[in-house]
């Protein structure tokens, strides 16, 4: 099961500890988020294959996710190219 390290997200919430991210700290904040993204979308993916047998409603509500999912990362992965 893929594990969430809250404590990384907030340590690089810059407002929250009264400094602005420099260029390094947003490179690796933007990596994490699209590596975080696509662990969900593969997730998303092997999931529904599961779900669809069960609830073919369900499971294609999943992989819309999944794209949807794909397209935030590819927003991300555009800010990161802009940094």
């Amino acid at each position: 099961m893929h594990e969430h390290d809250h404590d990384e997200l907030h340590e690089h919430g810059s407002q929250e500890h009264g400094h602005e991210l420099n260029k390094h700290e947003i490179e690796h904040l933007l990596e994490h988020w699209i590596e975080h993204n696509k662990s969900h979308s593969e997730s998303f993916r092997a999931r529904a294959k599961e779900i669809e047998a069960a609830s073919p409603g369900a499971a294609a509500k999943v992989r819309e996710a999944a794209e949807l999912m794909d397209e935030c990362t590819r927003k991300l992965e555009e800010a990161a190219g802009e940094v």
